[in-house]
């Protein structure tokens, strides 16, 4: 079971929609908790629940979390980033609808693309890469105009907008950090561990400072969002990619992630009402369409 596979198998195929499908719906969970959990306060939590199991899950497993290979100081700044990224998803997700959130977080990818050149001369963009870029980032602009425009969409959907790019920046620069460091040849869950161990205090500060105020009890459905956003999210999902990409080929594997912003639309739309308006689907397509060509195998 351990063999690195050529090919995608229904496996694969349907770890990836399932992955894919739980990071779009997550955007949905989190703001239906916001009226009994603060939102920093939330990703806190999120974070601390899922380190605590990883931690668990490496001990039984034997793998070594902490060591003298140059990957504390890059994990450090990479739990910080993660954490701000957070930091920015939760807090926008009170100003712009989840469905709007996740389309713009997808940019990640795209600053992934860009920045990737710097690092290593073999990622330079093929013409196909550059369009998706370009495509992409036409179809977010366009989408981003119009929540200054949509009053219809609330009086600050901009700024939601905003924190969204703002966290998939983050995202990005996060990726580039880890493969531009030692962190990049350390055991994926270790890497994961850093980001999630501390992020949680991050997060928590920021929460705060921020002045949320403590959740006078909690019901079952805040319970039950918050074991759902640390477990199955940040936990089992998580580990679930990078099994993946352990085991399959990386860039196909990849080229599924268009599925996130998709299913985060429709989760918005069916779960939450949000309005689905012609300059919203456009960007999700163009977005879609770009994750598709700068991750799809060059020839």
């Amino acid at each position: 079971m351990d063999a690195r596979r050529s090919r995608l198998d229904g496996l694969a195929v349907a770890l990836i929609v399932g992955c894919c499908a739980l990071w779009g719906v997550n955007q949905v969970v989190v703001k239906v908790t916001l009226p009994q959990v603060p939102p920093l306060m939330q990703g806190g939590l999120r974070s601390a629940i899922a380190a605590l199991l990883l931690w668990f899950w490496a001990r039984r497993r034997g793998i070594t979390l902490f060591a003298r290979d140059g990957t504390a100081w890059p994990g450090v700044a990479a739990g910080v980033l993660f954490g701000l990224e957070f930091c920015c998803v939760y807090a926008g997700l009170q100003f712009t609808a989840a469905s709007r959130l996740v389309v713009f977080l997808y940019l990640a990818p795209f600053v992934v693309a860009i920045g990737m050149p710097f690092i290593s001369r073999a990622e330079r963009l093929a013409p196909a890469q550059v369009a998706g870029l370009l495509l992409a980032f036409a179809a977010l602009a366009t989408a981003f105009h119009e929540g200054f425009t949509a009053a219809a969409a609330g009086p600050q959907v901009w700024l939601g907008d905003t924190l969204a790019l703002a966290a998939a920046v983050l995202w990005g620069l996060t990726t580039l950090l880890i493969r531009a460091t030692p962190l990049s040849g350390a055991p994926p869950e270790r890497t994961l561990f850093w980001q999630l161990a501390v992020s949680a205090p991050v997060m928590f500060v920021a929460s705060a400072a921020g002045g949320e105020a403590l959740p006078a009890g909690p019901g079952p459905a805040a319970v039950a969002s918050l074991a759902f956003q640390a477990v199955v999210v940040a936990f089992a999902s998580y580990l679930g990619w990078f099994w993946l990409l352990r085991h399959y080929p990386a860039t196909r594997v990849s080229s599924f992630t268009f599925l996130t912003p998709v299913f985060g639309l429709l989760a918005g739309v069916l779960l939450l009402g949000e309005p689905a308006t012609a300059r919203l689907i456009a960007a999700l397509g163009g977005v879609a369409a770009g994750i598709w060509l700068v991750n799809r195998r060059q020839v």
